[in-house]
């Protein structure tokens, strides 16, 4: 693999990381949102990211073949709502609350969203080091080209 692909690799995780803390932001920001423009309570967003280029099959039988078998790094493929059940909480007082005073609130949980936001965080630093370290490989390099 040459170190421009391995920039590009890196690239593509800091893009899909950079997308999933925005929704996790969203998430977080719509914590307490009892209604949306449909009337429903705010759904939780997912992000799916998945390998780009060829399947793990090909990519090995390429290898096999003396082929480029290295990653072509990662694509989000879609931003979906989490389809676990709301929550109910009981507030008569609440604008939305239905006939018996329940309340159907978000189902999102801070906690697991402040734990995407640091694993999410995690790989996004850990592909700056490694565009950082494919930068230095190249500088070197070229260094050594020079002398």
């Amino acid at each position: 693999m040459a170190l421009g692909s391995s920039m590009k690799v890196s690239a593509s995780g800091l893009t899909a990381e950079r997308l999933r803390l925005d929704v996790i932001s969203n998430n977080l920001a719509n914590v307490n949102t009892t209604r949306d423009a449909s009337g429903q309570p705010y759904r939780r967003q997912v992000v799916e990211v998945s390998a780009r280029g060829g399947s793990a099959f090909a990519n090995a039988l390429a290898g096999a073949r003396g082929g480029n078998s290295g990653g072509q790094g990662v694509q989000v493929t879609a931003v979906k709502p989490d389809t676990t059940p709301f929550k109910i909480v009981h507030d008569p007082g609440h604008p939305d609350a239905d006939a018996q005073g329940n309340v159907k609130m978000p189902n999102i949980e801070p906690v697991v969203e402040m734990v995407d936001m640091i694993s999410a965080s995690r790989a996004y630093e850990a592909g700056v080091t490694a565009i950082n370290s494919a930068k230095q490989m190249e500088s070197r390099a070229l260094d050594i080209g020079r002398a």
